[in-house]
């Protein structure tokens, strides 16, 4: 199997490929035009990435069958381009919680006690003490979460830790289990913001969180409060957030934002640059050696089950509810030309098969195979089947 990586991966990562039996072509600065020719050129089965975008482009340049995201998103990747050609999109989710954790904490820190200004003055000479005496604390503050994955969940730990009472939200998250957790569940995310003095958001971009933190939700948090942004620049409405950091004098850390460089380096033209009480990072929320070496982990671990199973772990791009309309559900001797009968009678009759597995029972005599079908088969068709070949023993339909 051969493997092209796209972005920084471990050495170390790279060895464990290859030891595993997989052919490994590295470039580390592969973008755009170049992705497509290196993705031709080496007949890659699989790409790896962290930052670098892959377009359609890339995922109809050659033979590709699977992408891996070695980190927690996977917008960088056109997915709708993948699906429709059949190629896995896989990522490693979880494995830089605690990473983006510690970052999202050391932001709020920064914002209570200036620390970036107290070093910028420090650094041009200047002593300002009574200035920098000047901050609340976090005990006791309030922390808003906004999302509840496994980044949010180790928010919740830290908070703990620091005194900070919790409330949140989550698509996936119940008053039950809030309670569990030891924290407050608020139904939607502008209650959160209106019960907090720390807003801090932890969800994965998509079509439903686009813009989800919107001005109605930032005008809910009290003046002076903190928003945390560690996620997508995307999820946020930036024009809303600069006014409030205008007009209300909210506090921001972001790790991300909007119009940010793409590649390593670059000029920045963010209108936050010029905004009091704003800290930015360069977007290195997963960028520590522990959750590097936990996601190139990861994904070795999701390539070499590829490549000596055909199952690929953490898949981003199946469908979550087939179109299936019935199961068909037929026992048979396991034996040469029994399932092809059963698909070769269902393309006479116009039937698409949509998901099938066939499992075998101790000994190898017999089997069950369960194909989902996009309509139900007539009398005639699931009696041509059923007559067709000696070997099947019992067919039954079930409408899903």
């Amino acid at each position: 199997m051969k493997v092209l990586v796209a972005d920084k991966f471990p050495d170390a990562a790279m060895d464990a490929l290859r030891a595993a039996g997989c052919e490994v072509h590295y470039n580390a600065d592969l973008k755009d035009d170049a992705l497509v020719e290196a993705v031709q050129e080496t007949g890659a089965d699989v790409l790896v990435v962290r930052s670098t975008k892959v377009n359609a482009a890339a995922l109809t340049a050659g033979r590709l069958s699977l992408v891996v995201r070695s980190g927690a998103g996977y917008n960088t990747i056109d997915v709708a381009t993948a699906s429709s050609r059949g190629i896995y999109v896989s990522n490693c989710p979880g494995k830089n919680s605690i990473a983006v954790a510690e970052l999202a904490f050391g932001l709020i820190l920064s914002l209570d006690r200036r620390i970036p200004d107290n070093v910028a003055q420090f650094r041009d000479g200047k002593w300002n003490k009574k200035e920098f005496s000047k901050a609340k604390g976090v005990f006791g503050q309030r922390l808003g979460l906004i999302g509840l994955g496994q980044i949010g969940q180790e928010m919740v730990t830290r908070a703990k830790a620091f005194g900070m009472p919790v409330v949140a939200w989550s698509r996936s998250l119940t008053p039950a289990r809030a309670a569990e957790l030891g924290i407050e569940y608020k139904d939607n995310p502008a209650d959160v913001a209106a019960s907090c003095d720390v807003l801090s958001v932890h969800v994965a971009l998509n079509a439903e969180t686009r813009g989800l933190i919107n001005a109605y939700v930032l005008n809910g948090l009290p003046k002076g409060a903190m928003f945390i942004n560690t996620a997508r620049a995307e999820v946020v409405d930036e024009a809303a957030l600069v006014a409030a950091v205008n007009e209300r004098g909210l506090r921001a850390g972001l790790d991300v934002f909007d119009g940010e460089p793409s590649g390593g380096t670059g000029e920045v033209y963010s209108q936050l640059r010029s905004l009091p009480g704003v800290y930015v990072t360069h977007h290195v929320g997963a960028s520590t050696d522990q959750a590097q070496d936990a996601t190139s982990a990861e994904t070795v671990r999701i390539i070499v089950s590829y490549k000596d199973t055909g199952s690929v772990p953490n898949v981003v791009n199946l469908a979550k509810h087939s179109p299936a309309t019935h199961l068909l559900v037929v026992r048979h001797f396991d034996r040469v030309g029994v399932l092809a009968h059963v698909f070769n009678v269902l393309k006479q009759a116009g039937i698409n098969v949509q998901e099938t597995e066939n499992i075998v029972f101790e000994g190898a005599g017999a089997a069950i195979a369960r194909i989902h079908l996009d309509q139900a088969p007539e009398t005639a068709t699931l009696d041509a089947i059923r007559s067709g070949n000696a070997d099947i023993i019992e067919l039954s339909l079930l409408a899903l």
